[in-house]
C-alpha cells in the first residue's frame, strides 16, 4: 500500500510539472534561420509561429519559388528547435522526480 501511494504522489508531481512545464513552452521563443538570415521564423516551443522576417531583396516576384522554399525551411529549423527545447524540459522534470528516461513520454 505505501508503493502505491508513493506512486500517486509521484503522479501529481509530474502532473505539477508537466503544467509548469507547458506554461514555460509557450513562453519559450526559439528561431529557425534559412538562406544564410535571409529569412526567419519565430515561434514558441509549443509550435505557435509568432514571426515571420523576410530579407527585402527576396520580395521580387521572380524569387517567390526561392522565397518560398526559404520560410519552409525557416519553418523547419524552428520547429526542430522547439522539439530539443520541449525535450530538454521533459528530461528535466523526468530526471527531477527520479523517472527512468521516455517514462509515459512516446
Amino acid at each position: 500500500m505505501a508503493d502505491f501511494l508513493g506512486m500517486m504522489k509521484q503522479a501529481a508531481q509530474l502532473q505539477s510539472k508537466m503544467q509548469e512545464m507547458q506554461a514555460e513552452l509557450g513562453n519559450l521563443e526559439v528561431e529557425g534561420i534559412s538562406g544564410g538570415g535571409l529569412v526567419a521564423v519565430r515561434m514558441t516551443a509549443k509550435m505557435d509561429v509568432k514571426s515571420i522576417k523576410i530579407d527585402p531583396s527576396l520580395l521580387k516576384p521572380e524569387e517567390s519559388e526561392i522565397l518560398e522554399d526559404l520560410l519552409v525551411t525557416a519553418h523547419g529549423d524552428a520547429r526542430r528547435k522547439a522539439e530539443a527545447a520541449m525535450q530538454e524540459k521533459m528530461q528535466a522534470i523526468t530526471g527531477k522526480l527520479g523517472l527512468p528516461p521516455g517514462f509515459g513520454f512516446g
